[in-house]
């Protein structure tokens, strides 16, 4: 896997703070964005975030690129509809010469299934280049292709969505590979704007689990998995 931080609003957490003294304040924009410090700033999003004045954080758009995922993988990704996405397409991009793929680490940690696995990954490139040298096109070749092959994907989210994001796929009960993702994700945007992500993560940083009779049952070690992921920056 392969994330990288294309993009971001510049002074996103300015913008954000700007924002929010709007809602409050008789001033024109210029005089609330000249009179902020940094430190106020950090403020006023520290502030918001405990009232659930969320709405601000819409202002602030971060652009990511991603590579060597599978699309079992984004299949759930773009469920996020708060976000945009452009995907690397398998109808107008053929893969004759062959495709990556992920292999997920139960499968990768028993050394038969890891092959069975890989035969299967051998088989379907197979059929896919028999389809294609007889003229089927890549559009209707591809329905041979797994949800293990790899793929890229360009993905903007605002940061009130990128906090749900972390919230649902950081948790420890999301599929791993997402969460994986997610993570990553997440200590880009600590780097680049860290007020605006304090304590993102997923729900049980901030309260009780809220998956309810669904929990890991770990939430102590989340808390200090995440700890340690905004301490490592």
């Amino acid at each position: 896997m392969f994330v990288t931080l294309l993009t971001t609003t510049p002074e996103a957490e300015r913008v954000v703070a700007t924002a929010a003294r709007l809602c409050y304040a008789a001033v024109d924009c210029r005089a609330l964005a000249e009179r902020s410090t940094p430190e106020d700033d950090r403020e006023m999003i520290s502030r918001i975030l405990k009232l659930g004045h969320h709405g601000v954080l819409e202002h602030a758009v971060f652009t990511f690129a991603v590579e060597g995922v599978s699309r079992a993988l984004t299949h759930q990704l773009v469920r996020h509809r708060l976000a945009s996405f452009a995907q690397q397409s398998q109808r107008y991009v053929a893969f004759d010469g062959g495709f990556d793929y992920e292999m997920p680490p139960s499968v990768a940690s028993h050394p038969e299934m890891a092959t069975i696995f890989k035969q299967a990954m051998t088989e379907a490139h197979t059929a896919y280049r028999r389809l294609r040298t007889a003229g089927i096109p890549a559009e209707d070749a591809r329905f041979v292709l797994p949800n293990a092959a790899h793929s890229r994907i360009i993905i903007t989210m605002n940061a009130r969505e990128l906090r749900h994001f972390f919230r649902l796929r950081c948790c420890r009960r999301a599929q791993w590979e997402i969460r994986a993702l997610a993570k990553e994700m997440l200590r880009l945007v600590l780097v680049a704007a860290p007020a605006l992500f304090s304590q993102s993560g997923p729900g049980c940083l901030a309260g009780p689990c809220p998956e309810g009779e669904m929990s890991c049952g770990e939430a102590p070690a989340v808390r200090s998995e995440f700890a340690a992921l905004a301490n490592g920056l």
